[in-house]
C-alpha cells in the first residue's frame, strides 16, 4: 500500500517577526525544511512527499532540493494556496495514483521522528484516521472577554501535532464535505471528525516542537546541539 506525504510550507511566518518563509531559517547550519524532509526520508513507510510551498517561491525551493544532499524519499514541490485547505488540496492533486493513505505534516515541524511517522500511518491502516498529539501539560481555562469561565479537566486534553494520517479516500471525502459546506478547519482531522470518523491518536513527543515565534528557533538548536533529536 503506497504512502505519500504532504508537508505543508506555504506559510509565511508573520508571527516569526520578519519576512519570507520562517522553514528557511537555519537550525543548527541547514534550512529548517531540509530537517523536516530528512524525517521522512528515514521512514520505512512513506515512498514520496509533496512539499507545497509558496506559489512564488517554487523555484527557490527546488534549487534548495536540487544542491542539498540526496536522500530516499521522492520529492515533489508544488505551489500552495491563501490557506492551510488550499494548500493540502494542492497536495492532494499531486499525489501517486497508486497513493492508498496520506500522511498531512508541518513543515515547521521539523522533528517528527521516523517512527512517530510510521507509527501513524501503521494505525491508519487499521483505523483510517490518526492524529499524533501529547497529553496536556498545563492547566485549560476557557476564557471570554478576560473572565475565565471554566477550568477544563486536563486528564482528557491532548495537544494536538502532525502528522495526521487517513486513508486518502478518507481524506478526499472530508475535503469535498468542507468545501460544499464552505468550512474552514484548523487541521484535517477535524474535517474528518465532521463526518462522524472516529480520529485516533498516537502518542507524539514534546520534541516534535512547532517553529512559530522566534524563542522557537532558539529551542530547536538547542534540542539539535544537545543531541535530543
Amino acid at each position: 500500500m503506497r504512502v505519500n506525504a504532504i508537508i505543508l510550507a506555504a506559510g509565511r511566518g508573520t508571527r516569526m517577526g520578519g519576512q519570507g518563509s520562517k522553514v528557511l531559517l537555519p537550525v543548527a547550519g541547514r534550512p529548517l525544511i531540509l530537517h523536516t524532509l530528512d524525517r521522512f526520508g528515514r521512514s520505512r513507510e512513506v515512498h514520496k512527499a509533496v512539499l507545497v510551498v509558496p506559489p512564488e517561491d517554487v523555484r527557490e525551493y527546488e534549487t534548495l532540493l536540487r544542491t542539498s544532499p540526496p536522500t530516499a524519499l521522492e520529492t515533489d514541490v508544488r505551489p500552495g494556496g491563501e490557506r492551510r485547505q488550499d494548500s493540502v488540496r494542492a497536495g492532494l492533486e499531486a499525489l501517486d495514483p497508486d497513493c492508498e493513505f496520506v500522511a498531512v505534516h508541518d513543515g515547521a515541524r521539523p522533528f517528527a521522528a521516523p517512527d512517530l511517522i510510521d507509527r501513524c500511518v501503521t494505525e491508519s491502516r487499521r483505523n483510517r484516521s490518526v492524529t499524533a498529539a501529547v497529553p496536556a501539560r498545563n492547566t485549560i481555562k476557557t476564557v471570554f472577554d478576560g473572565q475565565v469561565r471554566e477550568t477544563l479537566p486536563r486528564s482528557h486534553l491532548w495537544e494536538i501535532q502532525t502528522p495526521q494520517a487517513f486513508a486518502l479516500q478518507t481524506l478526499r471525502a472530508a475535503y469535498e464535505l468542507a468545501e460544499r459546506e464552505g468550512v474552514e478547519a484548523t487541521d484535517d482531522a477535524m474535517l474528518v471528525e465532521r463526518m462522524g470518523i472516529p480520529v485516533w491518536v498516537v502518542e507524539g513527543s514534546t520534541a516534535n516542537i512547532k517553529v512559530t515565534y522566534p524563542e522557537d528557533i532558539l529551542f530547536a538548536e538547542a534540542l539539535v546541539t544537545r543531541g535530543v533529536v
